[in-house]
């Protein structure tokens, strides 16, 4: 049985609006990914590596808790 995929969401989208309207594919040329990675990472189809969240939360000037949020299945949080 496979595992369950982890839930992880973050809040990309909003911060780069809240960044002087940063695009996808600014924030993808500043950490050197394709938009399509972004896009993936922003609609919750691809976890980055924490490395990589590190960069995006550092681009976006957020705590890395502000950029990726965890919350286990189960959990009342």
């Amino acid at each position: 049985m496979a595992p369950k995929p982890t839930l992880v969401t973050n809040r990309i989208r909003a911060l780069r609006f809240e960044a002087d309207e940063m695009t996808q594919a600014a924030l993808a040329r500043a950490i050197g990914v394709t938009r399509q990675t972004i896009i993936a990472i922003e609609q919750g189809k691809y976890s980055p590596s924490l490395e990589m969240a590190f960069q995006i939360a550092h681009v976006l000037g957020r705590p890395l808790d502000d950029v990726f949020q965890y919350t286990p299945e189960g959990s009342d949080d």
